[in-house]
């Protein structure tokens, strides 16, 4: 058994891609065009950290209700965590980029961590070994 894909809902499927694929580094594994319940044309869009198992669904969000936690999917808090081998050149090639971290980087007993926003906003862990 094993979690295969967990959503994350974004303003829109384009900019996603870029800000995972273009500076997080991650694959565009799949962009399919598909369809609502109701048969309203969306895409079926899964991102993934390169040699990761579990991907992210980007889903545009519908409606006003999914709208509203575009980038507080998790009320705040930190809800996704990316783990990397190389802490500081992951973190130098971030900031690069242009990603908005929240925290300097610091030392856990569990490895050195620095939080940073996502395209839409979200909480992220970038975590390195101790």
């Amino acid at each position: 058994m094993r979690i295969d894909l967990v959503t994350l809902v974004v303003d829109d499927y384009d900019p996603a891609i870029t800000f995972f694929v273009d500076v997080l580094g991650f694959d565009l594994v799949e962009d399919s065009p598909s369809l609502t319940n109701d048969g309203r044309p969306k895409r079926w869009v899964v991102v993934r950290p390169q040699g990761a198992e579990t991907g992210i669904l980007l889903a545009r969000a519908d409606g006003e209700r999914q709208a509203t936690i575009v980038g507080d999917q998790v009320a705040g808090r930190v809800g996704f965590f990316l783990r990397v081998d190389d802490f500081d050149a992951a973190c130098e090639r971030m900031v690069a980029a242009g990603v908005e971290f929240v925290t300097s980087p610091r030392a856990e007993p569990y490895g050195r961590v620095a939080v940073f926003l996502d395209i839409a906003g979200n909480r992220w862990d970038l975590l390195g070994p101790a």
